[in-house]
C-alpha cells in the first residue's frame, strides 16, 4: 500500500512539473512571424511540386547558402542547376517542416526549421529524408525571399 502512495505522489509531482512546463514548448507567433512562415511554406509546396521556376522566385539575386552535403556555399544560379537537377531525378511523395524559431529584424528574418520528406529516389525506391534549416529571408515588396541558408539532411 505505501509502495502505491508513493508512485501516486510521484506520478502526480510529475505530472505536475510537465504541465506547468508546457508554456515554455509552446510557441505564439506574431502576425509578422507568420506572415514570414507563409513565405517558407509557399517555396516548400513549390518545391514538392516541381515547380523549378516558382521556386526560384524565392531565392534571391544575391544569393548564398551552404548545404550540409556541399563542400563550398552555392549561390542563386548554382541553386538553379541543382534544384533542376534534383527535381528531375526524385520526386517529393510528402513533406512537412515545423517551425522551431522565427527572428524579424527590420527586412531581415532568420528562420529556423525541422523538415522531413519521403521522396521516390531515381531508381524509384521511396527513401526517408530528415534535417534542419536556417533560412535567412529579405523582404522585398510582399514577399519574404530566401537571401541565404544553411543546413540539409540529418538523416543517414
Amino acid at each position: 500500500m505505501k509502495h502505491s502512495m508513493n508512485s501516486r505522489v510521484v506520478f502526480a509531482v510529475l505530472w505536475l512539473i510537465m504541465t506547468a512546463s508546457m508554456p515554455l514548448f509552446a510557441q505564439e507567433w506574431s502576425a509578422a512571424q507568420k506572415d514570414v512562415w507563409k513565405n517558407v511554406e509557399a517555396y516548400w509546396a513549390l518545391y514538392a511540386a516541381g515547380d523549378v521556376e516558382g521556386y526560384m522566385t524565392y531565392v534571391h539575386t544575391d544569393y548564398l547558402g551552404w548545404s550540409y552535403q556541399n563542400a563550398l556555399p552555392s549561390d542563386k544560379a548554382s541553386t538553379r542547376k541543382w534544384v533542376e537537377h534534383d527535381l528531375k531525378t526524385t520526386k517529393t511523395l510528402v513533406s512537412e517542416i515545423k517551425p522551431v524559431a522565427i527572428k524579424i529584424h527590420g527586412n531581415i528574418a532568420f528562420v529556423h526549421y525541422y523538415f522531413s520528406m519521403i521522396i521516390k529516389d531515381a531508381e524509384g525506391k521511396d527513401k526517408n529524408i530528415s534535417g534542419r534549416w536556417t533560412d535567412i529571408l529579405m523582404k522585398q515588396g510582399e514577399k519574404w525571399v530566401m537571401i541565404g541558408d544553411h543546413g540539409g539532411q540529418t538523416s543517414k
